[in-house]
C-alpha cells in the first residue's frame, strides 16, 4: 500500500497548480485555458479526502481518526463534563430556534441525553484498532474463502445527522493469517460509529482488513436503509441502498466475486 501511497502522492505532485504557465505562445495561452485533466485515478479529483491517501492505520494505533478525536481520548473527567456541557447548550438553542420549550417536563433533560447519546454514536473515532483487534490474528493453513455475514450495524449519515442501518458482510481469502470472527464484527462497528456516507464506511473496512491480514483479497458489501432518503426527501421507505468493495483477488478475478456473491445469496 506504501507504494501506491507514493506513487498517488507523486502524480498530485506532478500536476502544475501555480497558475504561471507560460504564455508566450498562442498555443501555450488556449493549452493553460483548458482544465486540466486528472488522470489514473477519479480518487485524485478530491485530494482533501484522506481515506484513501492515508494510510488505514496510524503510528499510535487510530484509524482515519476525526480532527479532535485525540483530544477526546486524553479527557479526564473534568474535560468530558465540559464538552458534554457545550454540546447540551447547543441543543438547547436548536431546540429553543424549533420553537419549544426546553423547561417542560418532556425536554428538560433532554440536551444532556443527547450530548452523551452523541458521543457514544461517534465513539468509532476514538477506538485504537489494536485494542480492536487484539491479539486475534493467527497463523494458519487455510487459503479458501472466509465469510462472515449479517453484521448489523448502526451508523450517522453525516449529511443530515440521521441514522442509517443495515448490515455488512465480509469476506476475506487469507494468506496464511486469519483473523478471529468476532473482530470483523468489532472491525465495522468501530467505523460505523462516526459520521459517515455509506460508500466511505464499504471501503474503510476493506482497506482496514487488507492492512491487518495482507490477504490474497477482500470483499465487503453493505445493505442499508437510509433514514435521510426515508423520513425526508423523497421518503422512499422501501428503497435500500447496496455498496460493495472489492480488493485483491475479489476484484480481479471475476470467478471468486461471483463465488462470494453467490454464498451471500444462499440464506
Amino acid at each position: 500500500m506504501s507504494d501506491k501511497l507514493s506513487s498517488s502522492l507523486a502524480d498530485v505532485s506532478d500536476l502544475d497548480i501555480s497558475g504561471t504557465a507560460n504564455m508566450s505562445s498562442p498555443q501555450n495561452y488556449v493549452n493553460a485555458q483548458r482544465p486540466k485533466r486528472v488522470t489514473d485515478s477519479p480518487l485524485q479529483t478530491r485530494p482533501a479526502s484522506p481515506y484513501t491517501l492515508n494510510p488505514p492505520i496510524d503510528s499510535d494505533g487510530l484509524s482515519w481518526p476525526s480532527l479532535g478525536a485525540r483530544s477526546r481520548i486524553e479527557e479526564d473527567e473534568t474535560q468530558l463534563a465540559a464538552r458534554e456541557q457545550r454540546i447540551s447548550d447547543a441543543v438547547k438553542v436548536i431546540l429553543t430556534e424549533l420553537g419549544e420549550d426546553v423547561t417542560r417536563e418532556g425536554l428538560l433533560e433532554t440536551p444532556e441525553r443527547y450530548a452523551r447519546a452523541m458521543l457514544f454514536f461517534t465513539k468509532g473515532y476514538e477506538d485504537n484498532i489494536r485494542d480492536v483487534i487484539k491479539r486475534a490474528v493467527f497463523e494458519e493453513d487455510h487459503d479458501e474463502m472466509v465469510i462472515v455475514r449479517d453484521i448489523e450495524i448502526f451508523s450517522l449519515c453525516e449529511h443530515h445527522l440521521v441514522p442509517f442501518f443495515g448490515k455488512v458482510h465480509i469476506g476475506y481469502i487469507p494468506n496464511k493469517k486469519v483473523l478471529g470472527l468476532s473482530k470483523l464484527a468489532r472491525l465495522a462497528e468501530m467505523y460505523a460509529r462516526r459520521f459517515q456516507v455509506q460508500e466511505r464506511l464499504t471501503k474503510q473496512i476493506a482497506m482496514a482488513l487488507k492492512e491487518i491480514l495482507k490477504p490474497q483479497g477482500v470483499a465487503v458489501v453493505i445493505e442499508a436503509t437510509h433514514m435521510c432518503m426515508v423520513s425526508r426527501g423523497v421518503q422512499k421507505s422501501g428503497s435500500s441502498t447496496v455498496t460493495s468493495c472489492m480488493l485483491g483477488c475479489f476484484r480481479e478475478a471475476q470467478k471468486t466475486r461471483e463465488e462470494f456473491l453467490g454464498l451471500l445469496g444462499k440464506r
